[in-house]
Parts: C-alpha cells; structure tokens; sequence
C-alpha cells in the first residue's frame, strides 16, 4: 500500500532546538526555512515548524489501552527493525519518553509496537509499527 506524503505545520519555540531535536536525534532531512519556520522530512512526509509564542500550550491526555497518551500528537508508523532503531537512538540520546517503547497485542493480527516523546516545544509524537504493515487498518 502505497500513502501519499502528507502534511503538517506545528508550533515550536525555537528553530535551534526544534533543528537539534528533527535532525540530530530524529535524523530527519532539513528542507526549507527562515528565521520563523523550517521544513523537514518526517519519514517522507512534510513538517512545517513555525516559531510561535503559544508553542507547548496544548497540553491534555487521552487514554488508550489504559495508558496516558498526550492529545493532540503526530508521529510516523515505520517499519519494524526501523522502529526499535529508532526506539533505541532515542535511548541512547537520553531522550525521556512519555510512553517506554512497547508491542501491543503480541500473537494476534494487530501487533505493533508504539512509543511516545515529546520535542523541545512539548508536542507529542507518536512512533508506531506493525508486525504486518497490512494490519494498519485493520478493525
């Protein structure tokens, strides 16, 4: 199955720690940018970050399979080995997670592993995979 890249602009603090934390941690590409915003390439998709004082305001959970999940987020679902490389980079960085690294439904047709961080704003990102990329639809 083949998505089409999407899109997405978000608020941020500061092009510094917002470029730190995408490039160097996350290892995504820097696309356009100014003094106000930059672009990234979020696993093939498109971030837009944009300086704004309000940034890290829209603090609230959700609960899912009675973990605490911040709302609202974004995030990308990898594929499997590329998730706990990526699980790991984030360990190795230091980075506090918001929810550790996990598999969820283990045996059964939608199991996928999950985490959550937050950037240096306070926006949740969520780190999705499945064990069968075809289950990630699934109901």
């Amino acid at each position: 199955m083949q998505i089409p890249p999407f899109h997405l602009a978000f608020p941020i603090k500061s092009i510094a720690d917002t470029r730190a934390f995408y490039i160097d941690i996350l290892g995504c590409d820097e696309g356009r940018s100014t003094e106000n915003w930059i672009d990234f390439d979020f696993f093939g998709h498109q971030l837009s970050a944009h300086v704004r004082a309000d940034a890290g305001q829209n603090a609230g959970t959700g609960t899912v399979d009675g973990d605490a999940v911040p709302i609202p987020h974004f995030g990308a679902v990898l594929e499997w080995q590329q998730w706990h490389d990526l699980a790991d980079r984030l360990k190795n960085a230091k980075v506090a997670f918001l929810l550790e690294p996990k598999i969820r439904f283990v045996g059964e047709p939608g199991e996928q592993g999950t985490f959550f961080v937050t950037d240096p704003a306070g926006n949740g990102l969520e780190f999705k995979t499945f064990r069968d990329p075809a289950m990630i639809f699934a109901h």
